[in-house]
């Protein structure tokens, strides 16, 4: 099996022993990210839905250094300490993806990494001239 580690100065450094993202094949396993700035590496200041778009945007910056886009992901799970935000994720969600949706799972957690709200991660399967 061959992984290709996917990495970009667009999203925020791994803070562990994980990889951005690792390609095997045309599938492409995205590590989870939360609402950390890329170049300061600091969380964002704002509310959740500022919390949740600079998620996105994360992912997005790892899914392009792959070479998809949010098109690709067919699976997205998503992690709230509150899971009364989660209207606020369908709503941010439909700005950044369009029909037909990934499968998708909200997972209500105790704790996330630097005390945040919110974390994403997901898996893509990049589109070739085959299919």
């Amino acid at each position: 099996m061959n992984k290709e580690i996917i990495s970009t100065p667009l999203a925020p450094q791994a803070i562990g022993t994980y990889s951005q993202a690792i390609k095997v094949g045309e599938t492409v396993y995205l590590s989870g990210q939360i609402p950390l700035d890329p170049e300061t590496m600091q969380v964002v200041d704002g509310d959740i839905a500022v919390h949740i778009r600079r998620v996105f945007d994360n992912l997005k910056a790892v899914a392009e250094a792959a070479g998809g886009d949010f098109n690709d992901i067919v699976k997205l799970n998503v992690f709230l300490t509150d899971l009364s935000n989660f209207p606020v994720v369908n709503e941010i969600m439909a700005e950044y993806f369009s029909q037909p949706y990934p499968a998708r799972a909200a997972i209500g957690v105790a704790a996330l990494p630097k005390g945040v709200g919110v974390e994403m991660d997901g898996v893509m399967v990049l589109r070739n001239e085959y299919y």
